[in-house]
């Protein structure tokens, strides 16, 4: 008899890869459009959604429907992506970045204790950053359902109108403080 992990551990297993997966969906939904407007159905499908298969229901229209919204979920994975790339630099790499003094920074005064403050301050920033890219891997997911023989959910089209608009706000605040 098999026995599998509990459903936490598989999920925190599949965090990791579906972060990678919504990392990457600008540049496959870029290479998923351009094969399905070159005639390569096979080869998009399988940029969209790993493991696809082909059924009635995936016309060009909709690989090309499902490759726009790769780009436009690409385009909003940025934000988080940015986000771990200055959680990373910032943080985790805190001591590479600063050459100090460290008098005033968190942790400081000596650069082991500033360095391990940003360390710290920066692990659950990198958490919820791989969370949320996983979230938008998993929203791609439901919009390339068909590519999978499946229908669309319904509460894929909202999450993705309200997330964009938040990431529409969010980068003009950023913008206005710069």
């Amino acid at each position: 008899m098999t026995t599998y992990p509990p459903a936490p551990i598989r999920v925190l297993h599949s965090v990791p890869a579906a972060a990678g997966r919504g990392a990457l969906l600008l540049p496959r939904g870029l290479v998923a459009l351009a094969a399905t407007l070159a005639g390569r159905p096979a080869t998009a499908a399988r940029m969209l959604r790993p493991g696809a298969v082909e059924t009635a229901r995936t016309g060009v229209g909709h690989r090309i429907w499902a490759s726009l919204v790769a780009v436009v979920l690409g385009v909003l994975a940025l934000i988080p992506v940015g986000a771990e790339v200055l959680c990373v630099a910032r943080g985790l790499c805190y001591g590479l970045v600063d050459r100090g003094p460290y008098d005033h920074s968190w942790g400081g005064p000596t650069l082991a204790g500033a360095w391990a403050a940003h360390f710290a301050i920066s692990l659950p920033f990198v958490a919820v950053g791989l969370l949320v890219l996983a979230g938008l891997d998993g929203l791609h997911r439901g919009f390339t359902a068909p590519l999978a023989g499946r229908r669309t959910p319904a509460w894929a089209p909202p999450v993705a109108l309200v997330a964009c608009a938040a990431g529409a706000v969010l980068f003009t605040a950023w913008l206005r403080q710069i």
